[in-house]
């Protein structure tokens, strides 16, 4: 889908090289600039999967041959990806206004938790913090417990990456009709507070407020999970009624008069804890085999490692690659699926796209 385009990634941490990854899944051209000398990301491996697909040359930005290639690398290309601090790339001359005079095509996306101009762009903070603050982190978790989501999910990936590859989608779109590049900020806390507006919709309706556990997909009984017998655990969220039924009639409560409430309020922590009851006495396979073929909303709670031989996997969403368990490119286009490339040693490509600048550029050498 973006073949012919080109990236080039500045190494960073997690969203930046995540979203670059999404690029390079959907056939762009990634050349990704891995620090010389600088080792591995902490908790990172040294082989990250977060770079298949991509090209990978070692640079030292402070190092001026090596910071006249990067320019270079930038002159040649459709798009950045950089996810520092805000001011850092600045101060290594290889900041927007820099490098749109050197690419005035040049799509410059920029990944950060609080944003490039904020009360607290020049603060440290990690996904929990950019959710926390911008308040996606709210509604996570039964009421009683603490607030906890998937780790990166929604900050990190859904408010972060996934935010910046449309903001670099939008730009490349932009700049191949008129010839304009872009710089995009995309913020963590920023995206993930856009997400919150399919709930602030449904605020709207008055099905969802400040109160945790008295929104509709909070507080009902029918919109959580349980634990089940042996450890596992399933999920449950019928809220319309035609799936509520099926749901009741599965669970052998159709009779039920309190049960046939759904949206009463003040019932709901009653239901709550009768269901909870109800799935602690078989384990998830029994509740699994019972639901399977129904419309009652209601699935497993799996691991990575058990939803890749789970039968909803015939679409191959869970792949393994050089003995690594990896989800697949997504989305799919022409109901095509496809092979993630694979992952680059650290420097692997130096000799060819210093070869490629110098067929490029006739005085580089």
């Amino acid at each position: 889908m973006l073949d012919g385009i080109r990236i080039i990634e500045i190494e960073a941490l997690g969203p930046a090289p995540f979203a670059a990854m999404m690029l390079a899944d959907l056939d762009a051209e990634v050349i990704c600039i891995h620090r010389k000398g600088g080792g591995v990301t902490p908790g990172m491996p040294e082989h990250s999967l977060l770079d298949r697909g991509k090209s990978s040359i070692a640079l030292d930005l402070k190092d001026a041959d090596d910071a006249r290639t990067a320019r270079a690398l930038i002159a040649t290309a459709d798009g950045l990806i950089e996810g520092f601090r805000p001011g850092v790339m600045e101060r290594l001359g290889l900041g927007p206004e820099e490098m749109k005079a050197l690419n005035p095509r040049l799509v410059y996306g920029r990944m950060t938790g609080w944003g490039q101009d904020s009360a607290r762009s020049a603060q440290a903070g990690h996904d929990l913090n950019y959710i926390a603050l911008s308040g996606a982190l709210w509604s996570a978790s039964a009421p009683g417990d603490v607030p906890l989501t998937p780790p990166t999910l929604v900050g990190d990936i859904g408010g972060g990456a996934l935010y910046l590859v449309a903001g670099m989608l939008a730009g490349l779109l932009r700049a191949a009709r008129t010839g304009v590049g872009a710089e995009v900020d995309a913020a963590i806390y920023d995206g993930s507070a856009h997400m919150m507006n399919l709930l602030m919709a449904i605020r709207q309706a008055g099905g969802f407020g400040d109160r945790r556990g008295e929104n509709l997909l909070d507080g009902p009984h029918w919109s959580r999970t349980y634990a089940c017998r042996g450890g596992g655990h399933i999920s449950v969220q019928c809220l319309e009624p035609k799936f509520y039924a099926i749901f009741l009639d599965r669970m052998g409560l159709s009779q039920d008069t309190d049960f046939a409430q759904q949206f009463a309020r003040p019932l709901w922590p009653e239901l709550t804890a009768r269901l909870a009851g109800r799935f602690a006495e078989h384990p998830r396979d029994h509740w699994t085999a019972l639901f399977k073929g129904s419309d009652a909303c209601v699935a497993p709670v799996l691991s990575p490692s058990e939803a890749a031989l789970d039968p909803m996997n015939d679409r191959n969403t869970w792949i393994s690659q050089g003995g690594h368990l990896q989800a697949a490119p997504a989305p799919r286009f022409d109901r095509k699926t496809s092979t993630p490339g694979p992952v680059p040693a650290r420097d692997q490509n130096r000799a060819e796209i210093l070869e490629d600048l110098a067929q490029r550029f006739p005085s580089y050498d």
